[in-house]
């Protein structure tokens, strides 16, 4: 998908941090965005950020990712205005910190519906147009923590789930690749975002954290590769990455809900 220009993407997770970051790479391609995060006025400000800044046509959708009818609405909604969706960034993700012993169990859904069902769900409204019209792009978030083996401790339910959709995504790969179907998994390290900013015994070293840049170079290299050509995933890891021992410490500042 080389000819950006005038396509259509929904990015989740838009209104901050690496969503934010990754729907301005797409703007910069020329691509028009439906943006989607569950709180209106940061939503509302970072489309009109992009929109002034990239010229290009920008939606803002308020979208609780666990909600199927939330996601429903996204993609109607995207379909009215553009006509269609050629690329899919899901990005929307939560943390949940803990011993598993203590992980609240209303933590457990949350992290499911939000970190897997939410992905999945999505993918599955988008993907027969993409059929139909033989083209399409899916660029999955994933984590840099389902590359160690056992998963780091204190995250063992959150990186499972990760370890899931990073199985899904690769199989969808391989089932949909004869209908000229994209399906990227990024597995990034530990990232200067609002939610990692809180990990303070795992990110007090500021030389542990990367930028967003890394990941929004993975991104436009996914988007820009030759036609006949699919990264399957792309792993960014920050050099000194906490989770190479795997041990992350179990008394964290947890990050807010």
């Amino acid at each position: 998908m080389t000819d950006l220009k005038g396509k259509t993407a929904i990015v989740t997770g838009a209104s901050r941090g690496i969503g934010k970051a990754l729907a301005c790479v797409a703007a910069s391609l020329g691509i028009n965005l439906a943006l989607a995060a569950r709180t209106e006025g940061p939503l509302k400000e970072t489309a009109e950020e992009i929109e002034k800044k990239y010229k290009v046509k920008v939606l803002p959708v308020v979208t609780d990712v666990t909600k199927l009818e939330d996601l429903e609405n996204l993609v109607n909604k995207t379909k009215e205005k553009f006509g269609k969706v050629d690329i899919l960034i899901n990005n929307a993700g939560v943390s949940s910190q803990y011993p598993f012993q203590e992980q609240p169990l209303e933590d457990l859904e949350r992290l499911a519906h939000t970190n897997y069902l939410g992905y999945v769900r999505l993918i599955r409204l988008v993907i027969n147009d993409m059929i139909k019209a033989k083209s399409g792009a899916i660029i999955n978030m994933v984590s840099g923590s389902t590359l160690c083996d056992p998963l780091p401790r204190n995250f063992i339910v959150y990186s499972s789930l990760k370890v899931g959709l990073r199985a899904f995504s690769k199989a969808l790969f391989w089932e949909l690749r004869d209908h000229g179907i994209k399906v990227t998994s990024l597995l990034p390290g530990v990232t200067d975002t609002d939610l990692t900013g809180k990990l303070k015994e795992v990110t007090g070293d500021n030389s542990r954290l990367m930028s967003t840049e890394a990941i929004e170079n993975a991104v436009k290299f996914a988007l820009t590769v030759p036609a006949n050509v699919c990264p399957l995933e792309i792993a960014v890891i920050n050099q000194q990455t906490p989770w190479t021992a795997p041990v992350i410490p179990f008394k964290q500042t947890h990050p807010q809900k």
